[in-house]
């Protein structure tokens, strides 16, 4: 409740445009939120399908009279609210009762609903999967979809134990919906997330995980919802057509290039041997940074220390040759620190992220 609606409605487009299918409101652990139903009506009526994330059963309901389709979570602390939720929220069900707050309506009924509300089930702590399985049994004996969430922990505190327990899920219910949230590993490790989005997305394609909420808070996870997007659709055809997800989706490789091409000193040795003309040729590659032209060829790892002997040998640099050249440098050495291949006037390749670049090689 904290942010603004133009803000949840602008962060809302941004995750859809990104590839999200459902964006999911979570609320303040602080108390109730009272701006729960009229964002989930506002999501609504933007075109959006909306979950809630609450424990609180005042928001769930809130949410679900504004339209939302899905709860996150249920487990044994509050599986008999569900039932409840199903008789006054469900299928060809309208205005709430006077249990939910008036700010869920705000004077105008949602229609009925056509589709029923799912919840996700989990354990009633991470380790207890009989606990999980009370709850399904309970949803199934009232007929309420659900999905099944055994929860990803992160490393170091039961991750590998937690892949296990939805492997066992699997086992136990072979035909069941399931749901992972891999923002405990994306969020909660100190790595760029595009691998690990990479890495859950395939045990989800091969488990048969079709559900998974992620969130971009950290920085290194900024781009996460877009990343899995990709990612989804990569280990989905590599299970599907039984290969291996190699050079597949290049806009996953985002740090380093899938290959760095290089000159070699001959062809660089040869091309300064024909130039005739003052215009700089900037290559990085082998850990120098090589500057040529028609009189003068140049190389070295400290791009301050080429620059001045480019002072040296052409006393006339001009300033907007010096801007130029910096700014050429930087993505060079930014190449080789990296290992990637650099190209005069070109962008560096950041995968999806990539930014196309105006060549300004004229002016200089």
């Amino acid at each position: 409740g904290k942010k603004s609606r133009e803000a949840i409605l602008a962060e809302s487009r941004h995750f859809r445009d990104s590839g999200a299918d459902l964006i999911d409101l979570g609320c303040d652990p602080g108390g109730p939120w009272s701006g729960v139903g009229d964002t989930v009506r506002m999501l609504c009526d933007e075109g959006f399908r909306v979950s809630i994330d609450s424990f609180d059963s005042v928001e769930v309901e809130s949410a679900l009279a504004a339209g939302a389709d899905l709860v996150l979570s249920v487990n044994g602390t509050n599986v008999e609210q569900v039932k409840r939720w199903q008789d006054d929220f469900g299928v060809g069900r309208a205005v709430p009762d006077e249990r939910v707050p008036s700010s869920a309506t705000s004077g105008t009924a949602r229609p009925t609903r056509d589709e029923p509300f799912s919840v996700v089930a989990i354990p009633d702590t991470p380790s207890d999967l009989d606990s999980l399985e009370r709850t399904v049994e309970q949803l199934a004996k009232w007929d309420i979809p659900h999905r099944l969430d055994p929860v990803l922990e992160p490393i170091g505190f039961g991750f590998a134990a937690s892949l296990g327990r939805y492997i066992e899920t699997r086992r136990r219910f072979p035909n069941a919906e399931l749901m992972m949230g891999i923002g405990n590993l994306t969020e909660l490790t100190d790595v760029d997330s595009a691998g690990i989005n990479v890495l859950l997305a395939g045990f989800c394609q091969e488990l048969g995980i079709r559900s998974v909420l992620t969130t971009e808070v950290i920085n290194w996870c900024r781009s996460s919802v877009h990343e899995f997007d990709l990612a989804r659709r990569l280990v989905y055809h590599a299970v599907q057509v039984k290969v291996v997800p190699k050079r597949l989706e290049p806009g996953l490789v985002i740090l380093r290039d899938p290959k760095v091409y290089e000159q070699g000193d001959e062809s660089l040795a040869e091309l300064a041997a024909r130039l005739t003309d003052r215009n700089y040729r900037v290559f990085a590659e082998r850990g120098e940074i090589h500057v040529l032209n028609g009189s003068l060829y140049i190389r070295g790892r400290d791009p301050f220390e080429v620059f001045e002997r480019l002072l040296v040998a052409d006393p006339k640099f001009d300033s907007a040759h010096a801007f130029y050249l910096g700014y050429e440098f930087s993505k060079a050495v930014t190449a080789l620190t990296l290992g990637k291949s650099y190209t005069q006037d070109q962008a560096l390749r950041w995968g999806f992220l990539t930014v196309p670049e105006v060549s300004h090689r004229g002016c200089c």
